[in-house]
């Protein structure tokens, strides 16, 4: 349950059609066809409804749908080609709606004084066997439309997590502003969420992933005051070249800044990267912003960056990811 901070009271939060998007699949039925002359065929497994459709696209991308045998049951009206391109993602989309995750954490170090200052989370199939790596799940996600579920799925699992470890290392948990449409309204399920957990919201650190391109910085920056007001901080990840995201720190205040690994990679032999960062943590310390680098997987790559003043680092060199559950045991 989530506190209205204006007047104390709770509410519940309710999904928006975005967050429950949800794709069926009739594995035997028939296809209706919307063409000219409208035709129906029987279908008795995925294979053939996928040649059933292949044919059909060689004649025209008319909208179609599914029907059960025996039931009710109707899918939506697609288009020919959406459907079929549903039906070969469907092991991926099925996963996202119903499978079992968990979080990886990846530690992140002060690398002024090497103690352990946070983890970063990492979605995963909890079942290690089932080959569904976290790229194909998003980029599923997204052309898919289902990019709002699964990151709420994510932060779930991280947040869950952050509880489950215990400690008070922050916990870093990447999302995408995209799929904030109502800072006030979509956030309300995270917020209930760290309540549930009963997790204290200053070890949560919420980061953009990618910085993502932004394209709308008011409404990053409206997504930002929304954490801020819970006492969750923000973070700005893959912070690059061309400054283009250097220059939003005034506007939109993060707490952390964690540079593109790209910048990081051989920085005590590439010239070009060392005055990158030797400038990112001059304007960052100017602003009372930390400063983070990704990616270190040399010893050099890690004195540069401490020499520099740099606050945190993160990489295989300091620590690989692993289930929660093994760190919860060393708690």
């Amino acid at each position: 349950m989530y506190l209205n901070q204006k007047g104390g009271h709770p509410f519940m939060w309710h999904p928006c059609a975005e967050c429950t998007t949800t794709i069926r699949f009739i594995e035997a039925g028939s296809l209706h066809i919307q063409s000219p002359t409208p035709e129906v065929f029987s279908y008795s497994s995925f294979e053939q409804l996928e040649q059933i459709l292949s044919s059909t696209l060689q004649i025209g991308d008319f909208p179609v749908s599914c029907r059960a045998k025996g039931s009710r049951l109707v899918t939506p009206v697609l288009a020919a080609s959406v459907l079929l391109e549903q039906l070969k993602s469907r092991q991926a989309i099925d996963f996202i709606q119903n499978g079992v995750m968990t979080s990886h954490l990846q530690p992140i170090f002060n690398i002024q004084d090497n103690s352990l200052f946070a983890n970063e989370a990492l979605l995963r199939a909890a079942d290690q066997t089932i080959p569904m790596s976290p790229g194909l799940l998003f980029s599923t996600a997204s052309k898919m439309g289902l990019h709002s579920r699964l990151d709420q799925r994510a932060r779930e699992e991280a947040i869950r997590a952050t509880h489950l470890v215990g400690g008070t290392q922050k916990t870093f948990i990447n999302f995408l502003p995209s799929t904030i449409y109502n800072p006030e309204y979509c956030l309300r399920h995270t917020f209930e969420i760290v309540e549930r957990y009963n997790v204290d919201p200053s070890r949560l650190v919420f980061e953009v992933v990618e910085t993502e391109k932004i394209e709308d910085v008011n409404h990053l920056k409206h997504v930002f005051e929304q954490y801020k007001k819970q006492g969750i901080q923000v973070a700005l990840d893959d912070v690059g070249a061309g400054f283009s995201t250097l220059d939003m720190l005034s506007l939109l205040q993060p707490d952390y800044v964690k540079i593109d690994r790209a910048f990081i990679s051989n920085c005590d032999t590439v010239a070009e990267n060392e005055a990158f960062l030797r400038k990112a943590r001059h304007l960052t310390k100017e602003m009372g912003i930390q400063i983070l680098a990704e990616g270190i997987e040399r010893q050099e790559e890690l004195e540069l960056c401490r020499e520099l003043g740099f606050d945190f680092g993160q990489g295989y060199l300091l620590g690989h990811p692993a289930p929660y559950s093994e760190l919860a045991k060393a708690q």
